[in-house]
């Protein structure tokens, strides 16, 4: 080949990658944009979630401006202020953004492992477990009366086991109850994911009615301490409840984010993800274990809050797409608006008192979940 051949063979390599890069730029750029725009989206619902934070300091039956609650939060407020924002308010906001943040998680993860968008803690059972377990240890155990000893022991009192920490023990056990039987019917018929559901639903059926046949033979305080705790309440947590719930969430958002890819390549089917080298029944089945027991602790902290686990994976789906680098983020952000915007929501429409969360979660939420089902059964 000459010096001229040469040089034409060479032009035309240029040639063809000008244009094989003029080809491939718009989808490039296009896809670029895309994810830019899906990156705003998140930092837009991360600044709106700060500033409810800051209105939900702000409303209440005690007036406070925001120049108020940023002097407290920098130390300088009033002892009243700082008794207000510190030790009521705070706690509370602090409970439902952690207890929204987790429950959206757990119903993400359930989603993507059990293949079905129905899959939350409320149809697999995990909130009817916990339900049955606060109910137990209301009526049998008698710690729903005034004497709140669930154990009473002898005069001695060596270990006396508290009300509240029998509720919230006996409620995590129902829920760990439902979520080991679910993993166990599961690993030993190896069931399909749909089976799975089925299976939630079939326990979720039972604990109710153990529930209901409890309340039966109750007297009517027990039955109103049942009642109410299964309303849902984000002011029930303490900090170091809210601290239990945060390191929970935390470890488990850690673990699922470090294992995106194997979300991605199970969200586009079983046999893609074995092909990529996915351990898909190992994964289910750890997977399901993080987000069973971050939704067992929530819910025997704050009762059963319906909807939230649900609705935010699907709006925050609808927002930037299936690809849970962008997916699990953004619902924990959808999933602490629903529920803190729902609490303040409650405390608006009361004044002086609050209506439980749970009560505004199902009101608002049916509805909109059935506008999204509608829309998207449009398209």
């Amino acid at each position: 080949m000459d010096e001229r051949s040469a040089a034409t063979a060479s032009n035309r390599k240029k040639g063809d990658f000008a244009m094989a890069v003029a080809v491939t730029s718009p989808p490039t750029l296009a896809y670029r944009t895309a994810v830019r725009g899906k990156i705003l989206i998140l930092f837009s619902c991360f600044a709106l979630l700060v500033i409810l934070m800051l209105l939900a300091i702000v409303v209440g039956s005690y007036s406070l401006s925001i120049r108020d609650v940023l002097l407290t939060l920098m130390g300088q407020g009033e002892g009243a202020m700082r008794a207000v924002i510190w030790e009521i308010r705070l706690p509370r906001i602090a409970s439902a953004v952690i207890a929204g943040s987790g429950l959206a998680l757990t119903g993400t993860v359930f989603q993507c492992l059990l293949k079905n968008p129905l899959a939350s803690a409320s149809t697999l059972g995990i909130s009817h477990g916990a339900a049955f377990g606060a109910a137990f240890a209301i009526v049998i155990l008698g710690a729903g009366g005034f004497q709140s000893s669930a154990l009473r022991t002898a005069a001695s009192g060596q270990w006396a086991l508290h009300g509240v920490y029998s509720i919230t023990l006996l409620a995590f056990a129902g829920a760990l109850a439902a979520t080991l039987s679910i993993l166990a019917i599961a690993r030993l018929r190896e069931m399909s994911a749909e089976a799975v559901i089925l299976a939630g639903v079939a326990l979720s059926a039972l604990f109710t009615s153990g529930t209901i046949l409890l309340q039966y033979f109750a007297a009517d305080v027990e039955i109103a301490a049942v009642v109410f705790w299964t309303f849902g309440d984000v002011a029930r947590a303490t900090w170091r409840d809210i601290g239990l719930m945060g390191i929970a969430t935390s470890i488990a958002l850690g673990y699922f984010i470090m294992r995106q890819w194997d979300l991605n390549a199970l969200t586009a089917g079983e046999e893609v993800a074995r092909g990529l080298g996915v351990n898909v029944d190992r994964f289910r089945r750890r997977g399901m274990f993080w987000a069973a027991f971050v939704a067992a602790l929530i819910t025997c902290f704050q009762g059963v809050i319906a909807f939230i686990g649900l609705l935010a994976p699907h709006i925050a789906r609808k927002l930037v797409g299936s690809d849970h680098r962008l997916l699990t983020p953004l619902s924990c952000l959808v999933g602490a608006l629903l529920l803190l915007g729902s609490d303040t929501l409650g405390r608006i429409f009361v004044g002086s008192g609050s209506l439980p969360v749970g009560v505004i979660t199902s009101f608002m939420g049916a509805p909109l979940f059935l506008f999204l089902l509608l829309r998207g059964t449009s398209r």
